[in-house]
């Protein structure tokens, strides 16, 4: 069982979950803007924001003193936040690859 937060360690505890839901969504905006404007420094920083995740996920289990399927739970979140947008960018890409679209107006359409 999870031991319950400490008081000190609240406050630690609430601003390293904000701190991995912040640096996850740079981590995935720039991972994307990377992909659409290819720069190098681009991909740095969204390389940089998922380290500060990892150091945010690491000192959140480490305050909350996660353990045992908790800890597997963590080390889950990190593998997911990392693959998630590299999925979702082929995923986009596959979807709206098609060039053989066509689209037809009819005289319903233009009212």
């Amino acid at each position: 069982m999870i031991e319950p937060v400490a008081l000190e360690d609240f406050f630690i505890t609430f601003f390293s979950s904000a701190l991995i839901i912040l640096a996850g969504a740079g981590y995935a905006l720039l991972f994307s803007w990377s992909k659409v404007n290819p720069s190098i420094r681009i991909k740095i920083a969204a390389y940089v924001c998922y380290a500060v995740l990892v150091l945010a996920v690491a000192e959140l289990t480490r305050a909350a003193h996660f353990q045992g399927y908790w800890l597997i739970i963590s080390i889950a979140m990190v593998v997911g936040y990392f693959f998630a947008p590299i999925g979702i960018w082929h995923l986009c890409i596959k979807t709206h690859a098609d060039s053989n679209l066509k689209i037809t107006i009819t005289t319903e359409d233009k009212l």
